[in-house]
């Protein structure tokens, strides 16, 4: 089988594990603030600040913003489950908020129409590697007082104008998830620029005191940290990362040519303001389920869009009926992603194009 997506480790992280472990100081230390300066360094955010994972570094977020009980935050509707549940461990209210109908991120214009007096916060996703539109999400946010949170999870390496996305607004986070561009296995990373922000988010992450080793917490807090095995592995992943952006463009790139005479396939559109990263290929696809059956029996992996948020069993009854999520459930019955890994080969990445030529072939 064709994995849709798959980690690239080898020796590289396995010796920086080997130094971790040899040292015998396996809980967060040097090699975690190493790979925080990295992030810094690539990000140019002022405060990168390492977690266990994703979801919590928003949630810490939220938490260092004073978000909680009867406040609102508008959240995408197509999006993994962790933004809104997010919103909820820090006790308010995710809204789901409609997509754009060519990136697939935020609708700030639908956004909008959902603000009311409860409504305190913004969290824009970057979805499958491109950035939201965050000139729009800013002017919105100064418009009415909101503040941002960006859910950079699956944007490593993703730039808007220029920018690294993550800290455009008040903070915003970076997942390293397995199926990631790159992975600690598990962990994630705070940007902010707020120095404020960082020390409560540092806080909230050690049980609710400012240095480690003390048994004085000024603050409510919890256990947040990642460890040094996670790092050790996040540190030689970034020194692979620029291969891994190179290779997924060339992916990508593949894949736009090898598809060009098929009108059944449909990419997502590229804002030019945004310097994506390619975490997934992806594309509406005509008899998409029939195509992944097809794929599979090859022994080709695929991958459909996340379900909209409104349709999530676990969120029954928590959209607003009025508002139109045509849009993502459209994405949603549509969309696939083809496999995308690093160390997909050439002879890999042809044949997964000339299967699916011989499925619309057939098929027509």
């Amino acid at each position: 089988m064709i994995p849709q997506i798959q980690p690239w480790i080898d020796d590289d992280e396995w010796q920086q594990v080997k130094q971790v472990i040899e040292s015998t100081y396996l809980t967060e230390n040097k090699v975690t603030e190493k790979f925080e300066t990295d992030i810094s360094l690539l990000t140019g955010a002022k405060h990168a600040i390492a977690v266990f994972n994703g979801t919590v570094a928003l949630y810490c977020i939220l938490k260092a913003l004073n978000i909680g009980h009867g406040d609102e935050v508008i959240v995408p509707n197509l999006t993994f489950v962790a933004s809104s549940n997010a919103v909820i461990m820090a006790g308010a209210k995710p809204i789901f908020c409609p997509v754009k109908t060519d990136t697939l991120c935020i609708d700030v214009k639908a956004a909008e129409t959902l603000i009311n007096d409860q409504t305190k916060a913004i969290m824009p996703v970057h979805l499958y590697g491109q950035s939201a539109d965050m000139e729009a999400v800013m002017t919105l946010a100064e418009n009415f007082g909101l503040k941002v949170i960006e859910d950079a999870a699956q944007a490593i390496g993703v730039e808007f104008n220029g920018q690294h996305v993550g800290y455009y607004g008040d903070g915003g986070a970076i997942s390293f998830y397995g199926n990631k561009t790159i992975t600690c296995g598990e962990g994630g990373i705070i940007l902010t620029e707020s120095d404020s922000i960082a020390e409560v988010c540092r806080r909230l992450k050690n049980h609710g005191r400012s240095r480690r080793g003390t048994f004085v917490h000024e603050h409510i807090g919890f256990n947040f940290s990642m460890t040094e095995m996670q790092a050790a592995i996040g540190v030689a992943q970034l020194q692979k990362l620029p291969a891994i952006i190179k290779r997924k463009q060339q992916i990508y790139d593949a894949y736009m040519t090898g598809f060009a005479d098929l009108p059944q396939l449909e990419p997502l559109f590229i804002d030019p303001r945004c310097q994506p990263v390619h975490w997934f290929t992806s594309f509406y696809a005509e008899n998409r389920v029939e195509l992944a059956n097809y794929l599979r029996n090859q022994g080709i992996q695929t991958r459909i869009f996340f379900c909209p948020l409104h349709l999530q069993p676990c969120y029954e009854g928590w959209a607003d009926p009025d508002v139109d999520f045509s849009v993502s459930t459209s994405a949603y019955e549509r969309g696939i992603s083809l496999p995308s890994s690093y160390i997909l080969t050439d002879e890999e990445l042809n044949f997964i194009i000339a299967q699916v030529h011989e499925f619309y072939k057939s098929a027509h």
